[in-house]
């Protein structure tokens, strides 16, 4: 009776000596080539090589040293099927019962000779033919295979199944990531999109407790979430994640000097930049301080034990920061439901995506990022050099507001902010009542033109002196005269931050 073979041919060998070594513990055969062969063999592990089975040495540089029937045929036969069996036996081939193979690191260093041929073959062949064999890619479960076959004596069905499952998601990454490289190589937006996302993070729910959520990541892609550090509180649900990343990536939208978001359902609630970032956290909460409850807090310093003590007086779902000092996080802490969380820079985004009936909607991200030399002063007036910063500051945060989106600010403090309402003049309202006097003398922005000057008047009804906008209105004329008459400057940047 023949024992059990296993063919290793691996590029990551992490590991694949000693899960070797203990195969052949338990009475199994391991047929190896190339690199991986050569390893074992250096390491005292007896291996047949496939150029042995197969009577053909490797050619082409190793492109070709797998594909043959020899190979093939000992990982493809249907070992319930009688006719397989004898037409391997008439051939004088054996059959091959675990395949382990992890492939070429493409994304690493994506090139001709990174596409792997072989390998997907392999990993297709055994996942194809789960009912008797095994497939393994990934290093991390030679420990638990070797415990099974040692306890079991194989591989049940059940395990080969959820390993095949893992062999085609992984061959169908790997052909996502070549597609991926050809496709950069050509248009903006490629003809078709192959997107390849892993399960690598359990949440407590979705948007509602009634809802199942999960955060997933492209594969061989990496995320400051991957990296992060929570050092307390009850464990992450969806609109916390979704809450969070909004927050993150707004506050390192502002800059290196000491910054400070409040953010509720995704959009800024309060923002500032100051000398210190406590007085950059107290000027954002002021903003708003109703819808700051239960809000996120996002600091683009490290956190220290008097900010912790202003943030622990106020009601707060998650705090997001570079890093805390060892006081500040024990004060933190005291709270045994508020998540901390230490993360790293968020990365560019190459697509955002929206689900639509049967597909998906696909757009380049909105990473515009407000170059003053290209905006355009319209006004008689231009603006002074704190109207400037303000101006800045402020087309900053109107860029991460649900639209119609209005920010008034001033001394790099929003001030007041109305979102997502259907009308710009509702919202141009709701952020002057909001900002209740504090705009004198500061800027207002509005992501979208002002179709009417029934949006600006509201800006001067809060006393703004400084208006930022993209333009391009039919009515543009009749809001700069409106602009002209109370004396305000006026910059068109030529840019749009619709965000739905």
């Amino acid at each position: 009776m023949n024992s059990s073979r296993a063919l290793l041919s691996v590029y990551d060998k992490t590991g694949i000596v000693d899960f070797a070594t203990n195969l052949i513990d338990l009475g199994w055969e391991i047929v190896s080539s190339g690199g991986t062969a050569s390893h074992l063999i250096e390491s005292g592990i007896e291996v047949i090589e496939v150029a042995e089975l197969t009577g053909a040495q490797e050619m082409l540089d190793g492109r070709v040293k797998t594909l043959h029937p020899n190979i093939h045929g000992g990982i493809l036969a249907d070992r319930s099927n009688h006719e397989h069996l004898k037409e391997l036996e008439n051939r004088g081939i054996q059959t091959i019962d675990l395949v382990v193979v992890n492939l070429y690191p493409f994304s690493q260093d994506p090139g001709i000779e990174l596409m792997d041929i072989g390998g997907p073959a392999m990993v297709r062949a055994a996942a194809k033919n789960f009912h008797s064999v095994g497939v393994v890619v990934d290093p991390l479960k030679y420990g638990s295979i070797i415990d099974e076959i040692r306890e079991k004596g194989n591989l049940t069905l059940e395990t080969r199944q959820d390993l095949a499952r893992d062999a085609f998601a992984h061959t169908a990454s790997y052909d996502a990531e070549i597609v991926s490289w050809f496709d950069d190589k050509q248009e903006e937006l490629p003809k078709s999109i192959h997107i390849s996302i892993e399960r690598v993070g359990e949440l407590r729910y979705g948007e509602n407790p009634h809802q199942v959520g999960a955060r997933y990541r492209f594969s061989n892609e990496t995320s400051w979430w991957d990296e992060a550090i929570v050092h307390g509180g009850k464990p992450m649900s969806y609109l916390n994640v979704f809450d969070a990343e909004a927050a993150w990536r707004i506050v390192n939208k502002l800059g290196d000097e000491p910054s400070a978001v409040v953010v509720k359902h995704a959009n800024p609630c309060g923002a500032a930049t100051a000398k210190t970032i406590e007085a950059a956290y107290i000027a954002a909460h002021e903003c708003d301080p109703v819808s700051a409850f239960g809000g996120i807090v996002a600091l683009n310093c490290p956190v220290n034990v008097e900010i912790s003590e202003k943030i622990s007086e106020i009601f707060t779902e998650v705090i997001i920061a570079p890093s805390y000092e060892q006081e500040a996080l024990k004060k933190l802490q005291e709270n045994s439901n508020l998540r901390i969380v230490e993360a790293g820079l968020p990365t560019i985004q190459k697509f955002d995506f929206r689900n639509v009936d049967g597909g998906l909607l696909v757009q380049t991200p909105d990473t515009e990022p407000g170059d003053r030399t290209k905006w355009e002063i319209v006004t008689k007036r231009e603006p002074t050099d704190s109207e400037w910063s303000d101006l800045e500051f402020a087309w900053k945060i109107v860029s991460s507001v649900s639209s119609n989106g209005i920010v008034l600010s001033k001394n790099r403090q929003s001030v007041g902010i109305g979102v997502g309402q259907p009308n710009r003049r509702d919202s141009a309202r709701i952020a002057t009542e909001k900002a209740a006097g504090r705009a004198s003398g500061g800027a207002c922005a509005s992501d979208a033109f002002f179709p009417f000057r029934d949006g600006l008047d509201v800006a001067i009804e809060a006393s703004a002196t400084a208006v930022i906008q993209p333009g391009g209105s039919v009515r543009d004329e009749e809001v700069i005269e409106a602009a002209n008459d109370a004396h305000l400057t006026m910059v068109f940047t030529g840019t749009r931050h619709f965000r739905h």
